[in-house]
């Protein structure tokens, strides 16, 4: 019989970066094992939530429940398995052995993120192998909660990025865009660093009056307040998943001035595209990026220059282009779930298999500090 792999996720009902990695990796897992493992899906919902999901449990197991409780409780839900990847730190944990995937430590650094969860570092260290999404991720978790070991295993970028045609006029209209502009694509907390991009607009607007800056997301009061005066500022809300890549082809640079990211997945998004983008030198933004984006200090005036600079078509700006789309062709979801499969197979004792077609060597996994 084949050991039998649970991976754990939490249903969300606005699908960020985090929910692409679980869907991702999930959907792929079964052939970067190559069939000799069984893999299940453990997807909690609270009580009265009504998205889809395999087994209901009360809000508070998630968030304030002792652990014994939440042992007992990962007993019940995980049952059958032989091994759980846990890919959230909320879930309860298992009682078998445990993968866990600690994503970034910003519930920790920022007072308007989820407050962190009270049992993460006794259950991270007590897990068999802890998976990060970048190395500064690794080193940031290894430092914060007292980890020896943390493997490294970038996220990848859909192919739905690559070389896709751009959103024509008319759709760009129906969004209330119109000529070129600059693409802001992600959340509002503090570590977006959205006073950081505000600061910076009305500097490229002085040298750029032609050019919108179109900021998409959820809903956010932050973001209103901070760029719904500004000029040139397009709030088109959440775009459909299907429109993003599109969108993002048709931008002449997407700016991602974060203060804090645990990968940076619309930089990457971006580089498929064959878009400029100008990002923040802070945490794992240059491991991501490398030499192809503007690395800029996270203020008004260096955004500002950097915008500027790549608006204009400036030296290296076609260089880079260049090289970020062939920087991203080398972040694949195989390969992130080929390197996964690496840390599964250890953790389960079974013997690597011959990669299917399609589907890359495991990536090596690393300990905290050591570069890949």
């Amino acid at each position: 019989m084949s050991p039998t792999l649970t991976l754990a996720t939490l249903a969300a009902g606005t699908p960020m970066g985090q929910q692409a990695y679980e869907e991702r990796v999930a959907a792929m897992a079964p052939a970067a094992l190559g069939g000799a493992v069984d893999v299940r899906r453990a997807v909690l919902r609270t009580l009265r939530s009504s998205l889809p999901g395999t087994a209901r449990v009360p809000g508070w197991l998630l968030r304030s429940a002792p652990t014994s409780v939440r042992r007992a409780a990962g007993a019940v839900l995980y049952r059958g398995a032989d091994v759980v990847h846990r890919m959230g730190l909320s879930l309860p944990p298992a009682t078998v052995p445990e993968v866990v995937t600690v994503h970034d430590t910003v519930a920790w650094r920022f007072p308007d993120e989820t407050p962190p969860e009270p049992w993460a570092a006794e259950e991270t260290r007590r897990a068999a192998a802890v998976v990060a999404v970048s190395q500064f991720s690794a080193d940031d978790a290894a430092e914060l909660l007292g980890l020896d070991r943390v493997h490294v295993v970038h996220n990848g970028v859909g192919e739905e990025f690559f070389d896709v045609a751009p959103l024509d006029g008319v759709a760009l209209a129906a969004l209330g865009i119109s000529g070129r502009f600059v693409l802001h694509a992600g959340g509002s907390t503090l570590r977006k660093n959205l006073e950081g991009l505000a600061a910076a607009w009305p500097l490229v607007r002085a040298a750029h009056p032609d050019v919108r800056l179109v900021l998409c997301g959820p809903p956010s009061e932050r973001r209103e307040r901070l760029f719904g005066h500004l000029p040139g500022v397009v709030l088109p809300g959440r775009v459909p998943d299907a429109v993003l890549p599109p969108l993002m082809a048709a931008a002449s640079a997407v700016v991602v001035p974060s203060l804090h990211e645990g990968f940076g997945l619309p930089a990457l998004e971006a580089m498929a595209c064959r878009v400029p983008v100008v990002a923040a030198a802070r945490a794992a933004l240059p491991e991501v990026c490398g030499d192809a984006a503007w690395l800029v200090e996270p203020d008004g005036p260096a955004i500002a220059e950097g915008l500027v600079h790549v608006l204009d078509e400036g030296a290296g700006v076609a260089d880079r282009v260049v090289a970020g789309r062939a920087r991203a062709a080398r972040f694949t979801w195989a390969r992130t779930a080929a390197g996964h499969a690496a840390v599964w197979r250890d953790v389960l004792g079974v013997a690597p298999a011959v990669p299917p077609p399609g589907v890359p060597g495991a990536a090596r996994d690393v300990t905290p500090g050591v570069t890949p």
